[in-house]
């Protein structure tokens, strides 16, 4: 049996491998502070860039701001217009149905003695109950101090009452709510002294 004679180390024939450290370079201590200047110049790039983003996003906030201020005060302006439209439309419904309401007043007193007087009564309290729901009332004027806001003086009557009192209402007046849609046509006092001359017998 063959044998294989062992091989012997020869240092002159040995390859050193060299360390990869000295094969690779190394970074030059001068790029240091040039790599820490564009990093810090990045940095403040970005900072101003997302400033500048920043103030876009509140513009563009205060804008959408202004336009929904914008958009309420319209929809508030249109419903109040709306509603002036309906309370005027209202109104001139109302002023045109008063001409009926006076004739039903007219008529009532002349049929004491009509067997329909209780049903044109009837009619006429709902026709004027209806009226009422929509906010027109009397106004109240007998007795009362002669207010041209409400009264219309059509004539004057020498008494003993105190001065412009509403004597006596010749026309009914009417408010729709809180606003005069026609005034009530009122006779008032013209205040005249009592005799207080002396007997001299």
């Amino acid at each position: 049996m063959e044998t294989t004679p062992p091989v012997r180390y020869r240092p002159d024939r040995a390859k050193v491998k060299e360390p990869e450290m000295l094969n690779s370079p190394l970074m030059d201590t001068n790029d240091i502070p040039l790599k820490k200047q564009q990093l810090t110049e990045e940095i403040e790039r970005l900072k101003t860039e997302l400033d500048k983003k920043t103030l876009l996003a509140e513009e563009r906030l205060n804008q959408l701001k202004y336009l929904q201020s914008d958009f309420d005060n319209y929809r508030k302006w249109s419903e109040k217009e709306n509603g002036a439209i309906i309370a005027l439309a209202n109104e001139n419904l109302i002023k045109d149905l008063l001409v009926i309401l006076d004739d039903f007043e007219r008529a009532l007193p002349s049929l004491e003695q009509e067997k329909n007087k209780a049903g044109m009564e009837m009619i006429y309290k709902n026709f004027a109950k209806i009226l009422s729901s929509y906010g027109l009332q009397p106004i109240d004027c007998v007795g009362k101090k002669f207010d041209p806001q409400f009264h219309e003086a059509l004539c004057t009557e020498k008494c003993k009452k105190e001065q412009n009192t509403v004597l006596e209402e010749l026309g009914k007046g009417y408010r729709l709510k809180s606003k005069v849609i026609r005034p009530s046509k009122v006779k008032i006092a013209e205040h005249v002294m009592e005799d207080t001359g002396e007997n001299n017998g």
